[in-house]
């Protein structure tokens, strides 16, 4: 795998993106190879989630967070999907890799709580299949927009 930033569209295919992580991975002396898998919850009459990203912004964030790791001999792994995802499916796949258990362990919270909080993804509601925009759930991204 080259990239460890995935972009799919659609749904995530939660089973062959952890064994493609942990086969490419462990045999690299990693003691701990951590993932969070984000699932879309059934709540609030929803069918489901929608994500627009800016893939420019998001892949700065990731790169910052990749050398994060790598000064701890770890790396950060992510894939997540664009357009429509409906619940009971994945739409985030957070990973870390490390010689410590300790340090991915840790690493694992911060990256996906500085996901929720800075990644630039628009998040959508799916209701009666037309998409609904998240505003009460989503996070202004620092020096966006023309108007305070």
């Amino acid at each position: 795998m080259e990239d460890k930033l995935i972009l799919c569209d659609g749904p995530l295919d939660v089973n062959k993106i952890n064994s493609q992580w942990f086969d490419e991975f462990k045999d690299s002396n990693f003691g701990a190879i951590i993932t969070f898998n984000g699932v879309v919850r059934d709540e609030n009459g929803i069918d489901g989630l929608s994500f627009d990203i800016y893939e420019p912004i998001l892949k700065s964030w990731f790169d910052s967070w990749q050398k994060k790791a790598n000064e701890k001999n770890a790396i950060v792994l992510m894939a997540h999907s664009r357009g429509d995802v409906l619940n009971h499916e994945s739409s985030y796949i957070a990973a870390v890799c490390s010689p410590k258990r300790r340090v991915a362990l840790e690493m694992i919270d911060e990256f996906v709580e500085d996901f929720k909080a800075k990644a630039p993804i628009w998040k959508y509601d799916i209701i009666d299949g037309k998409r609904v925009y998240a505003k009460d759930r989503s996070t202004a991204i620092s020096g966006a927009g023309l108007l305070n």
